[in-house]
């Protein structure tokens, strides 16, 4: 069903905005080099780093490079997600098992009555941004549409070169779009049509995974954008 060219349908409505955050992403990505891919703004970045130099605890990757990763907790800002998953029904087990942190953390997160407590979450270099989005849809990739046994954590082999990487990047993307168009009716509804490990998508319904992963795509291609107009202003000074 279409209306002066776009569509109206659950699963055209998420293609388009797919579509379009996409056609955005790979113009405000053109010209994107390696100084300014890893570039860090500030002390304590996260980012990409050679196996053995990476200053956080759980980093991954299966290749000569790794994607950082802390300590596993939940930043102030997912309160209201891990809230949402418990309204919907999720057990405090499951919560915790979701986000990698103990029962007890999730139960005092629920509790939590006052106000919010600063958002901890770093600052990341543009190849982390990159690189944790393609670890995560190379992942749902593999327990969507693949044989649904590979690590997701050992699915991206990361580049310190910002074309490689965007090359495989798109490669990816592409892959995902064309197995997201092919998807039924019947898949967009079913419970579980996902597997991926790492989050709630074995309990959602599939096109709610999709919704997910939109925002996903779309919230971290702004903040590359905003690392890449921070990294042209770099040395200009007011006044």
């Amino acid at each position: 069903m279409e209306t002066e060219g776009a569509r109206t349908d659950r699963l055209g409505l998420l293609l388009d905005q797919f579509d379009q955050a996409t056609e955005m992403a790979r113009v405000r990505l053109t010209g994107l080099g390696d100084k300014e891919y890893l570039w860090e703004p500030v002390a304590g970045c996260w980012s990409i780093r050679r196996r053995g130099e990476a200053a956080t605890p759980r980093a991954y990757g299966p290749g000569e490079w790794v994607l950082d990763k802390g300590a596993p907790d939940i930043p102030a800002n997912e309160y209201a997600e891990v809230a949402r998953q418990a309204a919907g029904g999720m057990t405090v087990a499951k919560i915790a098992e979701d986000w990698s942190v103990s029962a007890e953390r999730v139960e005092q997160i629920l509790a939590h009555t006052g106000a919010p407590e600063p958002d901890e979450t770093p600052v990341t270099t543009i190849a982390w941004r990159l690189a944790h989005l393609h670890s995560c849809i190379a992942g749902r990739w593999e327990w969507t549409f693949g044989e649904r046994r590979q690590e997701p954590k050992l699915l991206v082999d990361f580049t310190p070169s910002a074309a490689l990487a965007l090359e495989r990047f798109w490669a990816l993307v592409d892959r995902w779009r064309d197995s997201i168009a092919a998807v039924t009716d019947e898949q967009l509804d079913t419970v579980g049509f996902s597997q991926y490990p790492y989050g709630s998508d074995p309990d959602n319904p599939f096109i709610a995974v999709l919704a997910g992963d939109n925002l996903e795509f779309i919230h971290h291609m702004a903040e590359i954008a905003v690392l890449r107009d921070l990294w042209r202003a770099r040395f200009t000074t007011s006044g």
